[in-house]
């Protein structure tokens, strides 16, 4: 793949200067081998606990570092953001850290854990639609009216930039990995994740992954232009964004080196596994990556090679985990 990475909206000097704002801000994540996946793949297999991380997912790095850059105007008009729940959690947190007024619109459908977990935060939470995209565009009704400060979740500098600190933590502690598997939304922490890994090392195999139901980057590279997909619901609710990010679609049509779709079946199984032989708690975002290795479909990124799996975030309901137990166990959970 030729690609110039002077050409790029985002470049390895943000990310860098994204990391020394946030040490000691935000936490650096385990990156922990999987024996059960190592064992049963032919690659070796880490995991990177983004689930670990403040608010329980990695997007509290990109909302502390957009927050922090914000003027004192767009300070003193406090904040307003759309979100599924993970960029609701990490803009909550950080604005209260930053001491500085917030305010969300989520979906309706958003899981009740995110949805309490921002107002414990001490966000102003708004719910309206079925879809992140409904969502955002209510969002952008208000902040017409009101004129708060907009923090996109992904299409942003600043956003990916911190997102893009996980990479720089990847290469700290495994600098010869060969394959990065990362899921995508909006693209925004695929496209952080890429700038960092390829600024070191241009031959790392960056992979994305989405949900057959909704794959609105997938279907825009497809395409060679942004497009809007939308099939049906995804367990990946984190994730389930139609239209990506005009930034971040330029930075994967260039840095990415293909993306893979997986089943809400494979999702499933994948969150299955992760909890029983890897203890480790998901939500159906956090599990696309290792969906995607143990559906085989990533197979010839993975065999043989030093593999590390973006597990980006945990904050799902205890009915949703009590469903897919239910679903591979049946009478057994009972």
């Amino acid at each position: 793949m030729n690609f110039n990475l002077n050409s790029l909206p985002l470049s390895i000097k943000e990310i860098k200067a994204a990391s020394q704002l946030l040490d000691g801000n935000v936490r650096k994540t385990p990156l922990v081998k999987s024996f059960y996946l190592t064992s049963k793949t032919g690659g070796e297999i880490y995991l990177k606990l983004e689930n670990m991380q403040l608010t329980g997912s990695f997007k509290f790095r990109g909302a502390f570092n957009k927050i922090s850059h914000l003027t004192d105007e767009e300070r003193n008009k406090g904040v307003i953001a759309c979100s599924a729940g993970n960029h609701a959690q990490g803009v909550a947190l950080s604005s209260r850290l930053l001491h500085i007024k917030s305010k969300i619109i989520m979906p309706a459908t958003a899981p009740k854990a995110k949805v309490q977990a921002t107002e414990g935060y001490g966000s102003n939470i708004i719910l309206h639609g079925e879809t992140f995209d409904d969502a955002k565009e209510y969002c952008a009704k208000i902040r017409n009216e009101t004129g708060e400060t907009f923090l996109h979740p992904f299409d942003d500098i600043y956003i990916m930039a911190g997102q893009g600190t996980i990479g720089l933590e990847i290469l700290d502690d495994l600098w010869d990995v060969e394959t990065v598997i990362v899921p995508i939304g909006g693209g925004g922490i695929i496209s952080g994740i890429a700038v960092a890994l390829k600024s070191f090392n241009p031959s790392i195999n960056i992979i994305g992954v989405q949900a057959d139901n909704v794959h609105g980057m997938k279907a825009s590279i497809d395409a060679g232009e942004i497009v809007s997909h939308y099939v049906a619901p995804t367990i990946a609710d984190g994730c389930a964004v139609k239209v990506p990010g005009t930034l971040t679609f330029n930075i994967v049509k260039e840095l990415v080196t293909e993306i893979i779709t997986v089943s809400e079946e494979e999702l499933e199984v994948s969150m299955k596994d992760l909890l029983q032989r890897g203890k480790v708690v998901v939500e159906g975002a956090g599990a696309l990556a290792t969906a995607a290795i143990l559906s085989g479909k990533a197979e010839k990124y993975v065999r043989d090679k030093k593999v590390v799996a973006i597990i980006s975030g945990g904050n799902v309901d205890l009915e949703r985990i009590s469903s897919v137990c239910e679903h591979f166990f049946g009478n057994e959970v009972k």
